[in-house]
């Protein structure tokens, strides 16, 4: 009779957990806490309860306001500054997507537990929940600073130039003097319709992928056929020739590029009056001509690029097996074949990610532009220099021009152009798949 009393329990703590409905845990926690006050939760639906209550009471004036803000722009010129409203906006706007994502989870949360319950687990003490908690939210905690200070310091800036695309802000429509407006696509319509940026976007999007492919090939291909050459076995003095060769590197950048822009001075500079006149009675202007900027600036970079990605493919060589190299001469391999079969992938497969990032700096690479000749020469009927890339050009509308919300509008299209080549170059690379599916 026991025996059968005791086989009986599972059934029917299993027949009374069956009542307990998860879809009426999510009803109740559109009230927040009420879900897990009826899973049994008391102190942790009390405490959520509290948390939303006090969240809501504090910032629903602040929400409101700035949401507001951030349709109007302002009311009244030389009282309320549209850049204000926008940034209180945006920030209403981020906090107000934060309350609903804990409103979400809170929802979830209280579903997820009334299931479990209904599966016959039973929620403990006060103390063993707050470790299980505690146990669960700890990576949180740790991130959680981070995250914050991700939203206010990336984040909110690239959401304020995001939204000022949509504006007419500019030098003649600034705050607080006057009011902006919301505007639609007129300025990306602008940046196609209108011959003047049509012409000088097109140019200069053009000059910037020629200048990143160029620019990062040679400088990849240079460090691939140093590193190649300095890792034979045949060359003395291996330490003291890597050492000269990652020199480049120690330099500031900065510094090496306002040398250069001595060095390549038309009228004073020692490469025109000591290395070209002498040797062929002319001067090649480097500073004036597009063309010559373009091929000067490019080596620079070859310069100034290709000792970090030396160092890369030297401590790759240097961990890759001289059994391969020496199957392959077994097999009656030449050079060429040993380079294409072992030594490029194994480069690739070390250091594709690392490569893939020196594109994406060179497209954005403004201190080399901006430093040697301030993105010149000018062109006739472009408001942007010859050797301007879209990063400097950015800046000369910015802060020459005060052009803000068509520098935003090209700000946006340079971000997308980025992270979307970006995203998939990162995809695609072996690096980052599973060892099992290469």
């Amino acid at each position: 009779m026991a025996s059968n009393n005791n086989q009986n329990k599972p059934t029917q703590t299993r027949v009374a957990n069956m009542n307990h409905s998860p879809k009426k845990a999510m009803l109740l926690s559109i009230i927040p806490g009420m879900g897990q006050i009826y899973n049994k939760r008391k102190l942790k639906g009390i405490a959520l309860f509290i948390l939303f209550a006090a969240f809501a009471f504090v910032m629903f004036d602040f929400v409101t306001s700035g949401l507001q803000g951030l349709i109007t722009l302002g009311t009244e010129a030389r009282v309320d500054d549209s850049r204000v409203y926008l940034i209180e906006g945006i920030l209403a706007l981020l906090f107000t997507l934060f309350y609903a994502a804990l409103y979400w989870i809170n929802i979830q949360d209280a579903k997820n537990e009334a299931q479990k319950i209904r599966d016959g687990w039973v929620p403990g003490g006060v103390i063993e929940n707050f470790r299980n908690s505690w146990d669960t939210a700890f990576p949180y905690v740790l991130i959680g600073p981070g995250f914050a200070l991700l939203i206010f310091v990336v984040i909110l800036p690239l959401l304020f130039m995001a939204f000022l695309a949509f504006t007419n802000y500019n030098l003649y429509n600034a705050p607080p003097r006057n009011l902006l407006s919301w505007v639609g696509f007129e300025n990306f319509i602008r940046l196609v319709t209108l011959s003047e940026w049509r012409d000088t976007f097109l140019s200069v999007l053009t000059w910037t992928i020629t200048w990143t492919f160029v620019a990062t090939t040679l400088q990849i291909s240079l460090a691939m056929f140093l590193a190649i050459l300095t890792n034979d076995k045949r060359i003395k003095g291996k330490k003291f020739i890597r050492t000269i060769l990652i020199l480049p590197w120690a330099v500031p950048g900065f510094v090496t590029i306002i040398i250069f822009s001595a060095l390549f001075n038309d009228n004073f500079g020692a490469i025109n009056t000591d290395i070209i006149q002498p040797l062929f009675n002319t001067t090649i202007p480097w500073m004036t001509e597009v063309m010559w900027s373009r091929i000067a600036i490019i080596m620079i970079q070859v310069w100034l690029g290709f000792p970090y990605v030396y160092a890369l493919f030297s401590g790759v060589l240097q961990g890759i097996s001289d059994d391969w190299y020496e199957a392959a001469e077994m097999d009656g391999a030449s050079r060429w074949q040993k380079f294409t079969n072992i030594t490029f992938p194994h480069l690739m497969f070390a250091t594709g990610p690392l490569l893939l990032t020196q594109y994406t700096f060179n497209f954005n690479n403004f201190n080399i532009i901006y430093l040697f000749n301030e993105g010149g020469p000018a062109i006739r009927g472009q408001n942007a220099g010859g050797t301007d890339i879209l990063i400097s050009w950015v800046y000369n509308l910015t802060f020459t021009n005060s052009q803000f919300s068509m520098a935003a509008a090209i700000s946006l299209i340079l971000g997308i152009i980025v992270a979307t080549f970006a995203f998939f170059q990162f995809r695609r690379s072996r690096s980052f798949k599973e060892e099992g599916n290469m």
